[in-house]
């Protein structure tokens, strides 16, 4: 089976998109780091909060690919089949906002795990 993820770029794609649809676009040559810092410099009272909440969501998001890719075989494509009949090979994960919170979506199934609300 051929997997796809890389959910904290996923994120940083959307922050870019955030960047981009208020007219303020990121400079293209900025590092991870730096862009997820423009984003949490935007409601942080410092840049020393700004980047812990950048460090912290890179690392929440990291975990949660790992986690899905530690429960692949045992629970997410079993569950995938039992819910959507999809029986492809390939299988690309993806991480958006939408519909007031975060998700999970498997792009060629159309399996969706909801986060919940936003972190941040």
């Amino acid at each position: 089976m051929e997997i796809n993820i890389h959910l904290y770029q996923d994120w940083l794609d959307a922050v870019k998109q955030i960047f981009l649809g208020s007219g303020a676009p990121l400079p293209a040559n900025l590092s991870d780091e730096e862009i997820g810092l423009a984003y949490y410099i935007q409601t942080s009272s410092s840049e020393q909060e700004a980047e812990k909440r950048r460090s912290a969501n890179e690392q929440r998001i990291k975990q949660l690919q790992q986690t899905l890719l530690d429960n692949l075989e045992s629970m997410i494509i079993p569950d995938i089949v039992s819910k959507t009949s999809y029986s492809g090979q390939q299988l690309h994960f993806r991480w958006v906002f939408a519909q007031g919170g975060e998700h999970i979506i498997e792009e060629y199934s159309e399996y969706r795990i909801s986060l919940g609300t936003s972190q941040d």
